[in-house]
């Protein structure tokens, strides 16, 4: 309440469950908010907080630090129109976090991450997934189709061994490596015979198609940027400048919205297989 009367901005990074509680009465008290991932603990407090923005001149935006990883940064340029998308995010397990399900708490950020990319409502969800050493999921897979035709397959698991943060895009004429952890991308793209390559390109193994088209290998340049500090201060300048978050409330919801979906989807397969047991 003493912050609510002394500040003009908030950035909540406590438990999910006081996310909506606390940028509730931020809003309120016309404060611009940054909300750390996940927005809220379920769509309908997201909702109410859209309801609540309207016609409030504050700005929101949500913490899904993946948007500003180097390696994702480093795409801007090409035209990423995936067909189908690979993604794995395996973690060492960690205590923090563990009020939410591995959904939640690591998936949701490749989620958000294709949602921003496909750009197509969600069509169908068939997911799979178990709870290990918590109450809540720890292990996930989903199958999530959209309404355009591609295809993203996500795994999440918080009891893996090793780290692992990679997503893999396929599209016509094009295959996108990228690794979150290591700030890398990599672009396997065809080209005809008389295109200009950048200089970080130069053609595959030698393998030239019959139509003259050729495989390049392009390593797009990887700018040293510090994704948190990178997304605080474009939270920043959306305050100062009167712009648009990059990450917006609506976009936040969305990614819970898949999230709810895939948990539920996962219910149902683990009441399938309760019935054979």
């Amino acid at each position: 309440d003493d912050a609510l009367e002394s500040c003009n901005t908030f950035i909540i990074v406590t438990p999910t469950s006081t996310h909506f509680d606390i940028a509730s009465k931020a809003i309120e008290n016309n404060i611009d908010v940054f909300i750390e991932k996940p927005v809220t603990s379920n769509v309908n407090e997201a909702n109410k907080l859209i309801e609540l923005a309207k016609g409030k001149n504050v700005k929101v935006q949500i913490g899904h630090i993946e948007r500003f990883n180097p390696a994702i940064i480093s795409l801007d340029d090409y035209n990423l129109d995936p067909v189908f998308i690979e993604s794995h995010r395996l973690s060492q397990f960690n205590p923090r976090g563990t009020d939410v399900s591995v959904i939640h708490d690591l998936m949701i950020h490749d989620i958000d991450i294709i949602l921003n990319l496909v750009k197509s409502p969600v069509s169908n969800i068939d997911a799979n997934g178990v709870s290990i050493i918590t109450g809540k999921i720890d292990i996930a897979n989903a199958r999530i189709k959209f309404e355009n035709g591609c295809v993203a397959n996500v795994t999440a698991s918080r009891i893996s061994q090793y780290k692992m943060r990679k997503m893999r895009i396929f599209q016509k004429n094009a295959y996108i490596s990228i690794d979150f952890l290591q700030n890398l991308s990599e672009v396997f793209r065809l080209t005809t015979g008389d295109e200009k390559a950048n200089t970080e390109s130069f053609g595959l193994g030698g393998i030239e198609l019959e139509n003259g088209q050729k495989v390049m290998y392009e390593r797009p340049n990887i700018d040293d940027i510090n994704p948190l500090k990178f997304e605080l201060m474009k939270f920043f300048e959306a305050v100062t400048d009167n712009k648009e978050p990059i990450v917006t409330l609506e976009d936040g919801k969305q990614a819970i919205e898949v999230a709810a979906d895939i948990v539920k989807a996962v219910e149902k397969s683990l009441e399938q297989i309760k019935k054979f047991h």
